[in-house]
């Protein structure tokens, strides 16, 4: 379900890769998406923590998303169509156009741009970048106990 710079479709969501993580928005046509953003502007393409801070709060903008963009590559991404059912194009398009502007508490774990986006599609929010990451962390905790293990191990037989 997800393809490289695909032409986007009224009700798709759009997965920006920024350098670090991605960005996700939701396409409501002629060019235009709606996503959630630091009050301030867009998160820097250059600065994975950007829009990371505990106790953020985010702001629904609709922006064009060539400016969204910043010049990093994106893809249509509806991967979850096969999990769940979409919601009819135009109460996605509505409930979206209804929340610009509106002021929002962001979480890089629990409400972030691919919950809120995924929320609007599917009436469910779901992230499967903060599963991603949680699996990394946990593989380099298993590999750095590993090797803290064996290194011990080593001193030991030395002694």
């Amino acid at each position: 379900m997800a393809s490289p710079q695909q032409e986007p479709k009224p009700g798709d969501l759009i997965e920006i890769f920024r350098l670090g993580y991605e960005h996700w928005a939701l396409y409501i046509g002629d060019g235009y998406v709606i996503h959630l953003a630091p009050q301030d502007g867009y998160p820097a393409a250059s600065s994975p923590s950007a829009f990371s801070v505990p106790g953020s709060i985010a702001v629904v903008k609709q922006d064009l998303l060539k400016d969204v963009l910043e010049g990093c590559n994106y893809r249509v991404n509806n991967r979850l169509d096969r999990r769940y059912k979409p919601l009819p194009v135009g109460v996605i398009i509505s409930s979206a156009k209804e929340l610009v502007g509106q002021k929002m508490k962001y979480s890089i774990v629990s409400r972030n741009c691919e919950h809120f986006v995924t929320k609007l599609r599917y009436g469910r929010s779901h992230c499967q970048q903060v599963g991603n990451a949680a699996a990394e962390v946990g593989a380099v905790a298993m590999i750095a106990a590993a090797v803290a293990g064996c290194s011990l191990a080593i001193v030991k037989y030395q002694k």
